[in-house]
């Protein structure tokens, strides 16, 4: 059975569709990037499998249950227990230091104090910033933020990871560091991971390369 499925998936902005008749499925611990030039609608497919959006037509589905018919306390629940998502511009709150930074979705799971704090700290020690753990993002590098965020998404124990151009605003080297562990702990934690980018290099840290143009896809082979 798929984790991850559209079928016949469409949406339109204005007017304008700008993703049409999209088919995808993910597998359990399946590495998939959706490649594509800027425009060609990856990003807008991602919102749609992560529930942040809803279809046009077609259907989204997440181990079986449809996105697009969940009532909003519904999808936020799944979203919240079911999902991890990395995005480009790191989004940390902060206030808060890299160790509260990934104890927050487990608050918010009602996670006991014990229980968040022994995995905020695995997490951070697994993506090498336990020496960083009390620092605020402001003290951090690009690189390291992106390895909080990596590590506050896969807090929770999701099922699948959505990455939107995780490595798109760090260097080559900070960029490179980010795929490994995304494989890596994607692996560790048999969590699926759906990314979205624009380089080929990227993608091919990935199992499956889903090729779009248009708002269509072209190519989904392995």
């Amino acid at each position: 059975m798929s984790l991850l499925e559209a079928r016949g998936v469409g949406r339109a902005y204005g007017g304008r569709w700008v993703l049409r008749g999209v088919d995808l499925t993910v597998a359990p611990g399946e590495r998939l990037a959706l490649l594509g030039p800027s425009g060609c609608g990856k990003t807008t497919l991602l919102n749609l499998l992560g529930g942040l959006d809803r279809p046009d037509e077609g259907r989204v589905a997440l181990a079986g249950e449809d996105l697009g018919a969940a009532a909003p306390a519904r999808l936020a629940q799944l979203r919240r227990e079911r999902l991890g998502t990395v995005f480009q511009f790191f989004h940390l709150i902060p206030t808060l230091t890299a160790r509260e930074n990934v104890e927050l979705p487990l608050q918010l799971l009602g996670w006991g104090r014990e229980a968040l704090e022994a995995r905020a700290g695995d997490l951070l020690e697994a993506v090498g910033l336990a020496p960083r753990a009390e620092a605020f993002p402001r003290e951090l590098s690009g690189g390291e933020m992106q390895r909080v965020a990596v590590a506050r998404a896969l807090a929770g124990r999701p099922g699948i990871l959505l990455a939107d151009e995780p490595t798109g605003n760090l260097d080559s080297t900070a960029g490179e560091r980010v795929l490994a562990l995304l494989a890596e702990l994607t692996e560790r934690e048999g969590a699926a991971l759906v990314m979205v980018t624009h380089s080929e290099a990227a993608a091919a840290a990935c199992h499956r390369i889903v090729r779009m143009k248009d708002g269509r896809i072209l190519e989904a082979g392995r």
